[in-house]
């Protein structure tokens, strides 16, 4: 080839390529596809308790059916192994940041026994947690005879066999970060840099702070750092956090000795962080807190905001000792509802549990940082542009929901407090640690958007109890 030729090759190639560069920027990003993301966020159940011997799962090891494993009893000097559970109401054990320690026991992962024998000595209540019997239900598992529902989701669409719980502690720590990606406590109320890093209590003020007089707080805690409804506000993204009135389940310990709280919309609680933060109130966001039953008209309407957040109350979170099936039912009913929506053929959900609750998994969680990862819970992805029968092996947490979120919606600016406008002290920015997978992977958007899966027995919370679904 002379040198003329060789010019006019290049430059040829040159122009090709720039023009499939030209064209690969002016294709939408796929993600958009989705313009609905539903968090339906559940109750204290690990993976192997739900999921340990799901086909194809990374479950509980096992030998010709008969499980491998044996965690140490102290009481008997024996050891439990875990074994089908076929009762409808379960105890599960302690799920505080120092029960999570010692179930996972240095990656062992066999203080899970030991965990709830010891809860046992502060018992109060015999429906409690805490109040395990002989500590042997934390070792206990369902299978698809018993979650028929839960498991036809995870053969029709995605199951996640590697997501963690963000935070090692329980449920206010874990929906902070579902909702702002970090567990804190701060000393001055709107101030977030005097927030403090906050695994177990971030309802109370710092230490240095209680030891003032001054640290009393009429109305509750300050959570001053920034969530993610401040950038969704800030972008004109519509959002919606939707409660069921009812009860809360758990205290701010193990001893579990409390007194129900009541819970509904107006009211802030573990299960509804939002309205503690200075963001939401400043924005005029409060309003975006709502009853349960108003998410079914919602859909029903085609009415949808871009982000939503629904937690249940007590009765049908399937929180121990409360019964798995009604919380299957109500899980059902609002899925049922977003079939049906007009608003289904954009819309991606992600349904998880927000801690292990006690019981048994086997996968030590990796550590990111000094909050987590905490033990390992179960998740799935239900979309029409789900992939079908997919097992999700990433490592993820639920900080990849927030991720997604962001990518969709937000051109993938982070909560970061480098870049939002309100700096904070947090440890890091946890959408960017780099083990976190890309839930982009559980989508085939290249697929037509496939047609509503609708099962049976599902329920539906008219703001005064429960009916079936329609």
């Amino acid at each position: 080839m002379n040198a003329r030729k060789l010019k006019l090759w290049v430059l040829a190639a040159t122009v090709a390529l720039n023009a499939c560069s030209a064209a690969a920027a002016d294709t939408p990003d796929p993600i958009h596809k989705i313009k609905h993301v539903v968090i339906i966020m559940q109750e204290n159940r690990s993976f192997d308790s739900y999921f340990g011997t799901y086909p194809g799962a990374d479950g509980i090891p096992m030998r010709d059916g008969v499980p491998t494993v044996c965690v140490p009893d102290p009481q008997s000097n024996s050891c439990v192994r875990p074994y089908h559970e076929t009762s409808d109401r379960n105890r599960g054990g302690p799920h505080s940041a120092k029960a999570s320690i010692a179930d996972v026991n240095g990656g062992k992962m066999d203080g899970f026994v030991a965990a709830a024998q010891r809860g046992l000595r502060r018992c109060r209540d015999p429906d409690a947690p805490n109040c395990a019997n002989d500590g042997h239900d934390a070792m206990g598992y369902h299978d698809g005879h018993d979650l028929q529902n839960y498991w036809k989701y995870a053969h029709d669409f995605v199951l996640q066999d590697r997501l963690f719980e963000p935070n090692a502690s329980w449920s206010l720590p874990q929906h902070l970060f579902m909702v702002s990606e970090w567990s804190a406590s701060c000393a001055q109320r709107g101030q977030p840099m005097s927030c403090v890093n906050a695994l177990d209590h971030p309802d109370n003020p710092p230490d240095f702070v209680r030891r003032n007089a001054r640290a009393h707080r009429p109305g509750g805690p300050d959570y001053a750092w920034t969530d993610l409804t401040y950038l969704l506000h800030k972008a004109n993204v519509s959002w919606a956090y939707y409660v069921m009135a009812g009860d809360q389940p758990d205290c701010a310990n193990d001893d579990a000795a409390c007194a129900p709280v009541r819970q509904n919309a107006r009211t802030p609680g573990i299960w509804n962080p939002l309205p503690y933060f200075d963001t939401v109130k400043s924005d005029g966001q409060l309003g975006n807190i709502r009853e349960l039953q108003q998410f079914y008209a919602d859909a029903r309407d085609g009415r949808l905001p871009s982000v939503v957040w629904i937690t249940p109350a007590n009765r049908y979170s399937e929180h121990p000792p409360s019964l798995v099936s009604l919380g299957q039912a109500y899980v059902t009913g609002v899925v049922n509802a977003l079939m049906r929506s007009p608003d289904w053929d954009s819309t991606a959900i992600f349904l998880s549990w927000d801690d292990w609750g006690g019981f048994y998994d086997h996968v030590p969680p990796p550590v990111v940082d000094e909050n987590g990862y905490g033990i390992r819970v179960p998740g799935m992805v239900i979309s029409p542009y789900a992939r079908r029968g997919y097992i999700d092996h990433q490592t993820l947490s639920h900080d990849a929901y927030v991720k997604f979120i962001e990518d969709d919606f937000l051109d993938s600016r982070r909560i970061d407090p480098k870049t939002d406008g309100r700096p904070d002290p947090r440890p890091d920015v946890r959408e960017n640690v780099k083990i976190l997978g890309d839930l982009r992977s559980d989508f085939d958007f290249d697929q037509s958007p496939r047609p509503p899966d609708l099962l049976p027995n599902g329920t539906v919370w008219t703001g005064t109890g429960m009916v079936p679904s329609p």
